[in-house]
């Protein structure tokens, strides 16, 4: 499980919007720019259900299970490529057919199948954001942090 810190900025009794800041694991994240979080932004707010009955100001801990994640990277990443893969070699075994070069008929085939693999992505992605195990979770409140003050001379 992927776990943040995070403090609540506003809550509700079935929502709560908690402020956190990104982590290292984030820095070192290819997709970090396009993602959500904004590249240079150190800050975001993500909307949690509040299960943990948590009110504004409390310290908190979020999570995000990994394995739904990990469909998510093979489904946005490596679908399109098999689909292009896939289109590409069909494109080759029906070149002879229709005697057309089978390098420009793997290419047009190969092209349409990875533009297909977006196009069911999008038609996805509706039923996808409304699953509950790819969205982020309270995992429990945690004791606010205390820094501890100079003394002065």
């Amino acid at each position: 499980m992927i776990t943040e810190n995070g403090i609540i900025t506003r809550a509700n009794p079935s929502v709560a919007w908690v402020k956190t800041i990104r982590s290292g694991a984030c820095e070192a994240c290819a997709s970090k720019e396009s993602c959500g979080t904004g590249g240079s932004q150190t800050e975001m707010t993500v909307t949690v259900k509040n299960t943990l009955h948590v009110e504004t100001g409390d310290h908190v801990v979020i999570g995000l299970e990994t394995r739904p994640m990990l469909f998510l990277t093979f489904f946005l990443y490596v679908f399109p490529v098999i689909l292009l893969l896939i289109g590409a070699v069909i494109g080759n075994s029906i070149a002879p057919f229709i005697q057309r070069d089978p390098s420009l008929v793997s290419m047009i085939f190969g092209f349409l199948f990875f533009g297909f693999s977006f196009f069911i992505i999008r038609k996805k992605n509706a039923s996808l954001s409304k699953r509950e195990e790819l969205k982020p979770f309270l995992v429990r409140k945690r004791p606010p942090v205390i820094t501890a003050a100079c003394p002065t001379p």
